[in-house]
């Protein structure tokens, strides 16, 4: 017995030593983030297998262990949680108890997930959420959108888009008690991604540009017009938005997909938690469950040959500030090697930085934040860049100890201190600026 658990344990040993990728010795509570960083790429390589086998796809197998953690929407003394739906997309509903003489602030939030998993019944989302409100005494939304594969692009948008317009409307925002000048909308990571998608859509309807979406080849559809719910039956559902969201937060947000080899990419191929190859497959099923293209978008060759004007938007050798691109060397992707039908690629609502100069003068006052060591590090950095170019206040905060998905990591039995101070970081700004 004692032999067959020693057999165990060295077992065990190689194969942490197998995936185990050393970590950058500057990361806060380095062995704690070791851990978690073992745990995760164990998780990842046990449902690589499991598919492999045939016994349960990749992203089924992780929502499984995900679903453990869903919590109930349950009230404190200081807010009111209830889940609900609007127009049949499930929203949880942060309402603060305190009385308030005046109209409230209200945030909108989309978890992150890689568009695959995640939601707002997470531990970690709603205990962000919930301090949000408590924090702020404000309303705050968190939003299900439906997840890919099940569920590809663009649905997960439109979700996201319709709850937005729904909530924005006079009568809901009377409802509840939300002051229509003080909206934010915020998200994280395919959240961000989702979030910056929305902003620019409602601040097109809102503001009716006099320019054609055909002076930028970019494929771009108004969003599907859905039934309102039985709540909502006397509101007008009209494409046109009354109110203008006052501010958007991105944290660690991913907004591009034509150009796959970034400086980022190229530094976090191994990154922690987060490799490279998990985040090409959630990107991958957001449009298709081709087996061939993760491994195109990989070579960086998945974009077809009338894409090639639109990476002057995404290119980082003039987007990037010095410093992070370092000694890397741009390369032109390799286009039109493959014949995909998946317009998507070209959609502004799957990459947010296509978005012209015309589009992107017009949007709120923006936080991003990013971190070191990040797949999707580049992606808020070149929209800074972009946004501060056309003259968006944009503040921008970057960890340089960073890691993505740390707001996932703040709560039992994790309480990873990044976490917490990007938390921190977003409230103080949110509390300032809405």
């Amino acid at each position: 017995m004692a032999f067959k658990a020693l057999c165990l344990g060295l077992l065990c040993a190689l194969f942490a030593f197998c995936i185990y990728t050393p970590i950058p010795s500057n990361i806060e509570e380095y062995w704690k983030v070791t851990a978690i960083d073992i745990f995760a790429k164990t998780g990842t390589f046990m449902a690589i297998c499991l598919e492999n086998i045939g016994i349960i796809k990749y992203e089924k197998f992780i929502s499984m262990i995900l679903r453990l953690d869903h919590t109930q929407p349950v009230s404190d003394e200081y807010v009111t949680v209830m889940d609900t739906e609007f127009v049949d997309i499930p929203v949880r509903l942060y309402l603060p108890k305190r009385k308030s003489e005046t109209p409230r602030r209200a945030v909108i939030y989309i978890h992150g997930g890689g568009f695959c998993l995640g939601s707002f019944k997470n531990t970690a989302f709603d205990a962000l959420n919930r301090w949000t409100a408590k924090k702020l005494d404000a309303v705050v939304v968190g939003v299900d959108h439906r997840l890919a594969p099940q569920h590809k692009f663009p649905v997960p948008y439109e979700d996201c888009f319709t709850v937005v317009k729904f909530f924005l409307q006079d009568e809901i925002l009377t409802k509840y008690g939300v002051d229509p000048t003080r909206i934010c909308i915020a998200g994280d990571s395919s959240g961000g991604n989702l979030a910056a998608g929305v902003i620019q859509q409602s601040n097109i309807h809102q503001e009716k540009p006099q320019f054609l979406i055909e002076r930028t080849s970019i494929c771009l559809h108004p969003p599907v017009n859905h039934m309102l719910p039985q709540e909502s039956n006397n509101v007008q559902n009209d494409l046109e938005f009354k109110h203008k969201v006052k501010i958007q937060a991105l944290l660690y947000p991913s907004l591009q997909i034509l150009d796959s080899n970034l400086p980022s990419h190229q530094e976090n191929e191994h990154g922690i938690i987060l490799t490279r190859d998990l985040a090409l497959k959630f990107a991958s099923l957001y449009f298709t469950e081709d087996e061939t293209f993760p491994q195109a978008i990989r070579r960086n060759e998945h974009m077809p040959l009338e894409s090639r004007h639109l990476f002057k938007f995404v290119n980082w050798s003039t987007l990037l500030p010095e410093q992070f691109r370092k000694n890397y060397v741009y390369t032109e992707p390799i286009l039109g090697r493959y014949n995909y039908s998946l317009p998507g690629l070209m959609d502004i609502r799957v990459s947010p930085l296509l978005a012209n100069d015309s589009w992107l003068q017009n949007l709120p006052r923006t936080y991003i934040l990013t971190c070191q060591y990040d797949f999707v590090r580049d992606d808020g950095l070149m929209y800074v860049s972009r946004l501060r170019n056309v003259g968006v206040q944009v503040t921008h905060h970057h960890i340089e100890n960073g890691i993505h998905a740390a707001l996932s990591l703040m709560t039992s039995p994790l309480y990873l201190q990044l976490g917490f101070r990007i938390r921190d970081m977003y409230i103080s700004w949110l509390d300032k600026n809405l």
